[in-house]
């Protein structure tokens, strides 16, 4: 026996059927109403909370099938059993490929009746459960990756600053290498706010901007202070150090693409560059966006090789090699954005 929770409506327009009908569901614990016809049923279906009804099919102004429908219109949940004179078997089946769940034959075998009941409640039961169920699941199931999401990005960030400090605590770099790292991170994703990328694809352009000199641990400092023109085999080994660094963080997965964008952030737009010569698109669009931040800053800072080129100076250097060692939109981009031209981004393909 279901739970006296349960509404019932019986639906028919014969009176000695709904009463036969309710009184014997009454007496198994279930509440009951009554309609003589569809159009009383739907009324009170609109502003009830039934659980079944249980409708004849042949009825005068409006029958059982369209009732069905009506019903599963405003409330799929409820389940309906359709009430049927044996010639109206036919009926009966087509109601039920409709969405009713079963049928009863009139005369009634009333213990059929109540196991028909009682089983198409359990069903609506399970459904129901089943449905808060899933809803429950998605609910933990987005709160959990919420909460793994945070824990990932608290992690990675532990890493990468663990990572850099490292680096700078093995002497690798001074101060000013340092502030050149922090200034082209934050000018790289500066860049890629101006694009279509995502947070994270930003996020991983700004560690691959913290971190991409991290490969010059293998380089002397003698060669990384020299003042003079570096020897083809010096410029041999500072060429290694995109290389190094994916070397040194490969192990950590958390970096993600950032090694990919790190190892060809010395790629030119021609095909000149290194480690691996590609050339236009077949380089990383964040990595191309790396070598604009990367160089400009180098050419407005004081370097041992050279002092800080004027603004002007350093814009008219990325207009000379846009197209050969820049792509030629992001430098476009960029001399805006220095300028402080807050037209639309440029069209750059992803």
């Amino acid at each position: 026996m279901e739970s006296e929770t349960d509404m019932l409506l019986v639906v028919d327009d014969e009176p000695i059927v709904r009463d036969v009908l309710t009184r014997r569901l009454r007496l198994s614990g279930y509440r009951c109403e009554e309609s003589e016809n569809a159009f009383d049923a739907m009324k009170k279906v609109e502003r009830g909370d039934f659980s079944l009804v249980l409708s004849d099919i042949k009825m005068p102004g409006k029958d059982g099938i369209s009732l069905l429908e009506e019903i599963r219109s405003v409330d799929a949940d409820i389940a309906v059993i359709m009430v049927t004179a044996m010639p109206d078997v036919d009926f009966a089946i087509r109601a039920m490929r409709l969405g009713a769940y079963d049928y009863i034959t009139k005369p009634f075998n009333f213990e059929e009746v109540l196991i028909c009941v009682e089983r198409a409640l359990e069903k609506r039961t399970l459904i129901l459960e089943n449905r808060e169920y899933r809803a429950k699941l998605e609910e933990k199931v987005i709160e959990r990756t919420r909460e793994l999401l945070e824990k990932t990005r608290q992690k990675r960030k532990l890493l990468v600053n663990a990572i850099t400090s490292l680096a700078y605590s093995l002497a690798v770099s001074d101060a000013e290498t340092e502030g050149h790292s922090r200034r082209v991170a934050a000018s790289a994703a500066a860049i890629a706010g101006r694009m279509s990328f995502s947070a994270r694809e930003i996020a991983d352009i700004e560690v691959a901007g913290l971190l991409h000199d991290i490969g010059k641990i293998g380089i002397s400092k003698e060669i990384l202070k020299k003042e003079l023109s570096l020897t083809a085999s010096e410029y041999e080994d500072v060429k290694k150090h995109p290389l190094t660094a994916e070397r040194i963080l490969q192990p950590i997965e958390e970096l993600g693409d950032s090694l990919k964008l790190i190892r060809h952030h010395h790629e030119h737009y021609d095909g000149s560059g290194y480690p691996d010569g590609l050339r236009g698109e077949e380089i990383p669009l964040g990595s191309r966006i790396l070598l604009v931040a990367d160089a400009w800053d180098a050419m407005i800072s004081d370097r041992p090789e050279s002092g800080p080129l004027p603004v002007e100076a350093a814009i008219k250097e990325l207009e000379i090699n846009s197209g050969t060692q820049f792509d030629p939109d992001v430098a476009r981009l960029y001399i805006s954005m220095i300028k402080g031209d807050n037209k639309d981004s440029p069209d750059v393909k992803r």
